[in-house]
């Protein structure tokens, strides 16, 4: 078998991890660009003005009149039908954006924001503000990290999630204080005490949602008497709250830290190239940066991500070109994603998805390979039906953008050379293709 370059096998390792899987042509296109360049266009771009994007608007969503509790159980059945409703038709919507886009990068970019702050759709039930904050992940993933957190601290979603809603000054509710230092901004232990949370949960009391997903504080819900967070003492509100937060020495490491492992390695970066990413973070907390600079790393090249079933569906799904145009098909996407455990807006916790070899199952390759069997079906395999059998095991790496086999992977795809669609099934259940 053929071995593509290291610049190839390199150049596709970039494409997949800013993306949805690649192709050989998509990397033929890139391999000979400055990445400086490349990614300069990519992130520059705006997300809305993508062909795909433009030809999947998101659906329209009305708010939802309060739970009727106390009327009829027709009523309240047909209250929670049209509440799952429009969530199934947003992820529908989403999967089919990820799906469609020319330039897969910024909804990837949403889709790795979606899982640091993760929120989940089981708990807020409500598609309109989940579909608020989902365009605010897009909006705001490259810009100043101050502004994206705040925003998220105090959106209708995050505040149903983690129960910022219940936050009063005459019953704080810790939740959203302790997660947003935990995990969202300053990691596991770093620095701050059950205190910290205590008072931090008194600075973000009495905000709300409306039914349209504003979020607003009610004066008459908050306390605006003096609190303690992690050294700093004053009438602390949301705002003050995220400063004093952010502004601890512990936070641009830990968000660092966190995007690399969501864009780069499963294995956590070393001291320098963590040092070069909080350096290009910065004062400014500039998330673009920090984005272009852990791409550019060059602990980037040689890094290792187990792909996760949503990712690897997506670029199946991609590479065969299967149009997803119809209800039905999104439906039985949306079905398979939620057997497999990686249904958008639905992360299992504030955590959000796991990473590594927690996906690496018999249950999860035997329900990939059944969905990578019945999507061959559909797809474009044209680059493998047109190749000698002898060439068959080189083209459909092209086809999928692994550059190089291991001697395994090849005995295992040989018993497929004269059937295209089983060849490409193992070559996607792989390990060269599980792991990005």
């Amino acid at each position: 078998m053929s071995t593509q370059s290291p610049q190839w096998i390199a150049t596709a390792r970039l494409l997949r991890r800013t993306g949805f899987g690649t192709t050989g042509a998509a990397v033929d296109a890139v391999v000979s660009q400055d990445w400086s360049r490349y990614l300069d266009g990519l992130l520059d771009a705006d997300p809305e003005a993508d062909p795909g994007a433009i030809a999947t608007p998101m659906p329209p969503l009305t708010p939802v009149p309060p739970y009727p509790g106390d009327a009829s159980k027709e009523a309240m059945d047909r209250w929670n039908k049209t509440v799952d409703d429009q969530m199934l038709w947003l992820a529908d919507w989403w999967l089919s954006r990820m799906i469609s886009v020319h330039e897969p990068i910024h909804e990837k970019l949403t889709w790795l924001w979606h899982n640091h702050f993760a929120t989940s759709a089981a708990k807020v039930r409500f598609a309109v503000y989940m579909g608020a904050q989902n365009q605010k992940l897009r909006r705001l993933k490259l810009g100043d990290f101050r502004e994206f957190a705040y925003v998220m601290l105090t959106d209708a979603a995050m505040l149903s999630w983690l129960d910022g809603k219940d936050n009063v000054a005459e019953s704080p509710n810790e939740n959203l204080s302790r997660e947003f230092m935990e995990l969202f901004a300053l990691g596991h232990g770093n620095g701050y005490t059950e205190r910290d949370v205590r008072e931090g949960a008194r600075a973000l009391s009495g905000w709300t949602a409306d039914d349209r997903g504003q979020s607003s504080v009610r004066p008459d819900r908050h306390d605006a008497t003096a609190k303690t967070v992690l050294g700093v003492t004053g009438t602390l509100d949301a705002a003050a709250f995220c400063d004093v937060v952010l502004g601890q020495p512990a936070s641009a490491t830990h968000v660092a830290s966190r995007l690399w492992h969501q864009l780069a390695s499963d294995a956590p970066p070393s001291t320098e190239t963590r040092d070069r990413l909080v350096a290009a973070y910065g004062p400014n907390r500039d998330l673009k940066a920090l984005t272009k600079a852990i791409l550019l790393d060059p602990e980037f090249v040689d890094g290792a991500s187990v792909t996760t079933p949503a990712e690897w569906l997506i670029g199946v799904i991609r590479t065969l070109r299967i149009p997803v145009d119809s209800p039905e098909v999104a439906y039985a996407i949306d079905g398979l994603l939620t057997g497999l455990g990686q249904r958008p807006f639905y992360p299992p916790d504030v955590s959000g998805w796991p990473r590594g070899r927690v996906w690496v199952s018999t249950a999860t390759i035997t329900t990939q390979a059944w969905a990578a069997t019945e999507l061959a079906k559909r797809g474009d395999l044209s680059t493998i039906e047109g190749a000698h059998a002898v060439d068959r095991i080189d083209a459909v790496g092209y086809l999928i953008g692994v550059g190089a086999w291991s001697d395994r992977s090849v005995a295992a795809m040989k018993p497929y050379l004269g059937n295209p669609a089983a060849l490409f099934t193992a070559a996607v259940n792989s390990p060269e293709y599980l792991t990005a």
